[in-house]
């Protein structure tokens, strides 16, 4: 990974810090998410809400 985050803050022109940064922050909000939507799930459900498609007939 060392060497890829070197290769790729080479490559962008971005300290290796500003990347490692942005991908934390990317995984820190995705993990949220999900936590987000486990959490939801069961009352989603109760509503007949059970594919991700549900709620976007839903709310279209």
């Amino acid at each position: 990974m060392e060497r890829q985050l070197d290769g790729l803050s080479k490559r962008l022109g971005r300290s290796r810090s500003d990347i490692a940064r942005d991908a934390l922050r990317r995984q820190l909000a995705l993990l949220q998410f999900e936590e987000a939507r486990r959490t939801i799930l069961p009352f989603a459900e109760a509503r007949g809400y059970l594919t991700d498609e549900d709620v976007f007939r839903a709310v279209s």
